[in-house]
């Protein structure tokens, strides 16, 4: 059977981050102080409007505040200083708050190193980046060849080890995709990271508990740098395995279901070290941006009673409750089917993603 794919487009957005030399490390954490001070002087600015004309400022209204604070000494450019004003703004709206929180430049308690930055300060040039405000050019290890790419606006960050990156966002082509491929559906799980309709496990990689000794023994010998390192590790085998196995599917399937699991609400369960290591959220984003741009039709499906709904005839048969969680076949006793409870998950949420459940769904394939 055929499947609809998404109405192909011409461009799509991206954003592409690559790492930094470290030499650069010291001038850029010198730039991400004085953000912090513009940033915590346009919140506190921003919150006593507030309090005292119950109106919010806008982007433009703490610009006017701001300029010409470049020309006082600050080790910014004009157009970093705007675009932290934006970023305030937007994360303000985002999380529908007043009053954000303070960025702390030292201490126990020092937020990251961040330097956003606007389209027309960056430019990209035999090699290097040329950023406005700065005075020597960035190195970088330019794995993507930015020269192939139009360049926009992001960001410079750092991480827990002291490493920077750059985050640009990027326009890249939309690849034409053969329609005709199989689709697939998709329940995430613990015991197994994920099972498919057609029936393929794949086995849950324990990044963090494989590594917990080690971070633990690091941990109570006070070695920060250490401690620091395997949590680095950690967060990069699992990258490592989401994005090969993200890609593998969006190669080989034209639409993509997969089950809405709420990963933030098992966290404040005992689940949530499992839940954690696992990493759904980012696998589903991974597998939404790629799908995107690889023309696959991606949907987030609703998993509700999915383990419990025969997938050959429509029953609710299936083991409930909490005694029902260690069963893991089961037969159907309206249908006399036997089901793998996690595949047959996976059939129901293909089947829901097509709106197709009512009298059973075969395996769909080209």
């Amino acid at each position: 059977m055929s499947l609809p794919l998404k109405k192909s487009l011409t461009h799509s957005t991206r954003v592409l981050r690559l790492r930094l030399k470290d030499k650069h490390a010291a001038a850029l954490s010198a730039m991400a102080r004085d953000v912090n001070f513009v940033w915590n002087y346009a919140n506190d600015l921003s919150f006593k409007v507030w309090q005292r004309e119950r109106r919010f400022l806008s982007e433009y209204d703490i610009d006017k505040y701001t300029s010409g604070a470049t020309k006082e000494g600050l080790n910014l450019h004009s157009t970093t200083v705007q675009a932290i004003s934006k970023e305030l703004v937007t994360r303000r709206r985002q999380f529908k708050k007043v009053k954000l929180r303070w960025r702390v430049s030292g201490g126990s308690r020092r937020s990251l190193g961040w330097i956003p930055f606007k389209v027309s300060a960056l430019r990209y040039r035999n090699g290097q980046l040329l950023l406005s405000g700065l005075g020597k050019p960035l190195c970088l290890w330019d794995s993507y060849g930015l020269s192939a790419y139009q360049l926009g606006a992001g960001n410079l960050s750092e991480d827990a080890r002291g490493r920077w990156y750059i985050n640009i966002t990027v326009k890249t082509g939309k690849a034409p995709r053969s329609a005709g491929k199989a689709a697939v559906g998709i329940d995430l799980g613990l015991k197994d990271f994920a099972a498919t309709s057609g029936g393929v496990k794949i086995a849950a990689e324990q990044f963090y508990r494989g590594l917990e000794p080690a971070l633990a023994v690091a941990q109570r010998a006070g070695k920060t740098r250490r401690a620091r390192a395997i949590h680095a590790k950690i967060g990069n085998r699992r990258k490592d395995f989401l994005h090969k196995l993200s890609t593998r599917l969006v190669a080989e399937h034209g639409a993509i279901f997969v089950g809405d699991a709420n990963a933030s609400g098992l966290t404040k369960t005992r689940m949530a070290k499992s839940v954690l290591d696992a990493g759904w959220s980012t696998f589903r984003t991974m597998l939404q941006y790629k799908s995107d741009d690889a023309g696959v039709w991606f949907e987030e499906v609703n998993e509700a009673y999915s383990t419990q709904t025969c997938s050959a005839c429509d029953a609710r048969s299936g083991p409930r409750g909490l005694q029902g969680l260690g069963i893991r076949e089961w037969t159907c006793p309206a249908c006399g089917v036997v089901h793998d409870r996690d595949v047959n998950s996976a059939i129901i949420i293909l089947a829901r993603g097509h709106a197709r459940l009512a009298g059973g769904i075969p395996f769909l394939s080209a």
